[in-house]
């Protein structure tokens, strides 16, 4: 099965019938990967707010009609009940279970959000030589809580979170420069090295997903990260938020052409 050759439909399909639970970092290049928010209807507006006043970390691609789990923009064949390898379900703000169906989860107010990620721009790196270590060590992207503030909206607040890339030193002018022209999947870094100036103790134990090897001469760069919202989650404490899994995204039928500017 060459999983790096499938389409987004064929890859959607291959994680409804559960044959892949992993990060989708790497899968289906070419095309966008996204963040999922799942809230009630009397919180949307306010969590659509917090997403335009924070575009950096939760950057909107699209947002279905409430009861309706069809992305029409992003995937309009597509079921984001099941279409995405794994998910978590946070009630009251806590972490209560990892699934890969939401549909016994669903509701009919339920209003589902489609964020930017950064796999997007990943492919555009490694087009230009720089190296993506989650990638090369079969893992996932480390991300961690920050001391950054997001600005509030509503019942909504709380840190940014971010994900980090090793760059070589040499690099990372052109690796700003590559993710630059990707607004839309959270753009340039927010940080180039010193983790601790935003809140950041210790690169070896991430808030979510997997510590990488940094090797010597290399930099950490940290991008915006569309795992905010479940930080945020953890502060505010809705009845009820669904998201993915850390690294396992919803693939979309977008090219990452249409999000790209010169």
């Amino acid at each position: 099965m060459d999983v790096a050759a499938m389409s987004p439909a064929e890859l959607r399909a291959l994680f409804r019938r559960n044959e892949w639970v992993r990060p989708t970092s790497g899968l289906a290049r070419g095309f966008v990967q996204a963040n999922l928010v799942v809230l009630k209807k009397d919180l949307a507006f306010d969590f659509l707010l917090f997403c335009m006043r924070n575009p950096k970390p939760c950057p909107v691609l699209d947002v279905t009609e409430p009861g309706s789990p069809v992305p029409r923009m992003a995937a309009p064949a597509a079921d984001l009940r099941t279409d995405l390898p794994k998910y978590r379900i946070y009630r009251h703000g806590e972490l209560v279970e990892e699934v890969t169906d939401i549909r016994s989860h669903w509701e009919e107010d339920l209003v589902a959000f489609l964020l930017g990620c950064s796999f997007t721009f990943e492919q555009a790196l490694l087009a230009n030589g720089i190296p993506v270590r989650h990638i090369e060590e079969n893992c996932n992207v480390p991300m961690y809580r920050t001391s950054i503030p997001c600005v509030p909206a509503g019942r909504f607040k709380g840190p940014m979170v971010v994900s980090m890339r090793p760059i070589p030193e040499k690099q990372v002018v052109r690796a700003v420069q590559v993710t630059s022209r990707f607004p839309a999947v959270h753009g340039a870094p927010v940080q180039i090295g010193n983790p601790e100036a935003i809140g950041i103790r210790d690169l070896s134990r991430p808030d979510f997903g997997d510590p990488v090897t940094i090797r010597e001469g290399e930099v950490p760069v940290f991008w915006a990260c569309g795992v905010t919202p479940q930080a945020v989650a953890m502060e505010v404490k809705p009845d009820l938020m669904i998201t993915h899994a850390p690294g396992h995204m919803f693939i979309t039928d977008l090219r990452d052409e249409q999000f790209g500017v010169l």
